[in-house]
C-alpha cells in the first residue's frame, strides 16, 4: 500500500521534522511503496492535490534542509470537516483520492483541530467499512493538547520567547528611568508559552516580573498595583502577557480583539499588548513599551530546541509502526518518565479524547498572586528546550530548503 501525510494549522519550527519521521520509517517498511505528501492539509485530498514526497525529498543534505527549516513544506490549512451528514461530498471526494492513490494510511500532523479531522474521518471509515489508517501526530506552540506531556514545537517556541525575553531585558535596562516592557506571547486559551518566560529565573534572571496567563481572571486595577511594587525593587519592570488574557468591557471591553473568528469559531487576538500599554501609561506616566513577539515565536528555527525537533521526528515515526499495527482513530502522545534525568516514552490514544480539547495550564503551578509561576512550570520547561542545531550556513544566516517547483496549490474556492 501507500501512505499520506499532511500538514495542518499554525507553522512551527518542528512540524518539518514530523514530516520527516513519516517518510524516513515508512521507507524502511516493505508493506509500504510511497508516500504522499497532501498539499494544504486535508484540502489536498479534498481536491486531488497530492505530491509524491519522493520527487521532493531526493538525498540526505535535502533531509536535512528540511530538518531545520521551518514552517509547513507541504502547505497549512484550517479547513474545519463537517460532519458526514451536513456535507457527504466532501467525504466522498477525500475517499475518491484515498482509493485512486491506494493510500491505505493517512497521517495528519497539526492540533486541536486537526484531531477533529482524525476523529470524524476515522469515525465514517469505520462507519462503513472502509479499511484506512487515520492517525494523528501532535503539533501546537501552544502546547495544549490533552493526553500528552508536550507537544512538538512547544519546545522551540519557549526557547525563543525566553531568549528573546533575556534581549529585552538587556535593552531596557540600560536607562536609569522608570519604564514597563510589556510583552505580548502567543496563548489563545492557554498560558504555557507565557509560563516558559519564567524559564530565565532558573538561570538567575529576575525578569519577567510579572506574568499573566488566561487561566486566572485579570484585573486592570490589581494589574496596575503589581507594576507599582515592582517599580520599588526594578526600575525597568518587564511584563509577560498572554495574548488570551480576558479584559472586562469594563475595562476595555472588545477594543483589543478583531472581532472576527476562523473557520473553528475561534477570535483572532491581537493587540492587548498595545491595549494595556495605553492603560499603563495613563495611569503611571512613566516610559512605557509593548512588544509583540507575532509570528517570529513559531518560525524561528535558528533558536530551536534540537531535542524538540529530535522528538518530532520520533514521535511521527512511532506513529507510521502503529498504522502498521492495525490502529486507528489514535493521536502519538508523550509520557513524561522523569524530569531529570528527562526521559520520555512515546505511546497513543484515542484521538476522541483530544479533538476539541484543551489542556490548561496548571492552576497549581501560578502563584497565589496570579501574577507568576512556580519552580515547578519551570521544572518542567527546562527539559524541552535543551540543544542547540547544528546548522547548515548559506553567507552567514541558516540555509532553508526551497522547494524545486511549486506546489500544485491553485484548486479554487469551489467544493466538490
Amino acid at each position: 500500500m501507500n501512505i499520506a501525510v499532511a500538514q495542518s494549522g499554525g507553522p512551527t519550527c518542528a512540524i518539518n521534522a514530523s514530516l520527516l519521521g513519516v517518510f524516513s520509517h515508512a521507507v524502511k517498511y516493505d508493506e509500504i511503496d510511497l508516500v504522499y505528501g497532501s498539499v494544504n492539509g486535508i484540502e489536498g485530498l479534498i481536491y486531488d492535490n497530492l505530491v509524491n514526497l519522493f520527487d521532493i525529498i531526493t538525498d540526505d543534505e535535502e533531509i536535512e534542509l528540511i530538518r531545520q527549516t521551518p514552517s509547513t513544506l507541504l502547505g497549512s490549512c484550517r479547513y474545519k470537516l463537517p460532519a458526514y451528514d451536513k456535507k457527504p461530498e466532501i467525504y466522498e471526494a477525500i475517499l475518491r483520492t484515498l482509493r485512486k492513490y491506494d493510500i491505505g494510511a493517512f497521517f495528519y500532523i497539526g492540533g486541536n483541530d486537526s484531531m477533529d479531522t482524525v476523529m470524524k474521518l476515522d469515525r465514517h471509515f469505520k462507519e462503513n467499512g472502509i479499511d484506512i489508517k487515520v492517525i494523528g501526530i501532535p503539533k501546537t506552540i501552544d502546547n495544549d493538547l490533552p493526553e500528552t506531556d508536550h507537544t512538538p514545537g512547544f519546545g522551540s517556541a519557549a526557547k525563543y520567547v525566553a531568549t528573546s525575553i533575556q534581549e529585552i531585558t538587556r535593552d531596557s535596562s540600560v536607562y536609569s528611568i522608570a519604564s514597563v516592557t510589556i510583552v505580548e506571547i502567543m496563548g489563545r486559551d492557554t498560558g504555557w508559552l507565557t509560563a516558559s518566560s519564567a524559564i530565565l529565573h532558573a538561570n538567575g534572571e529576575i525578569s519577567p516580573h510579572l506574568i499573566y496567563l488566561p487561566e486566572k481572571p485579570f484585573s486592570i486595577k490589581q494589574f496596575i498595583e503589581d507594576i507599582r511594587e515592582a517599580q520599588k525593587k526594578h526600575y525597568a519592570v518587564i511584563v509577560a502577557v498572554s495574548e488570551g488574557i480576558s479584559l472586562s468591557e469594563e475595562d476595555i471591553g472588545e477594543a483589543f480583539q478583531s472581532g472576527n473568528v476562523d473557520n473553528f469559531g475561534h477570535k483572532y487576538l491581537s493587540g492587548v499588548g498595545k491595549a494595556l500599554e495605553k492603560i499603563v501609561a495613563k495611569e503611571l506616566k512613566c516610559k512605557v513599551r509593548s512588544i509583540e513577539l507575532n509570528v517570529m515565536q513559531r518560525c524561528s528555527s535558528h533558536l530551536s530546541s534540537k531535542r524538540d525537533i529530535t522528538e518530532a521526528e520520533r514521535i511521527a515515526g512511532a506513529a507510521v509502526k502503529v498504522a502498521l499495527d492495525g490502529h486507528s482513530g489514535k493521536m502519538m502522545i508523550f509520557k513524561r518518565v522523569a524530569n531529570r534525568p528527562y526521559n520520555v516514552k512515546i505511546e497513543f490514544v484515542d484521538v476522541e479524547k483530544v479533538a476539541n480539547r484543551v489542556k490548561y495550564f496548571p492552576n497549581e503551578w501560578i502563584n497565589e498572586a496570579g501574577n507568576g509561576v512556580t519552580k515547578e512550570a519551570i521544572e518542567y520547561c527546562l527539559p524541552l528546550i535543551q540543544g542547540e542545531q547544528n546548522f547548515h550556513m548559506l553567507n552567514g544566516i541558516p540555509k532553508q530548503y526551497v522547494l524545486k517547483c511549486a506546489l500544485p496549490r491553485d484548486v479554487g474556492s469551489h467544493e466538490p
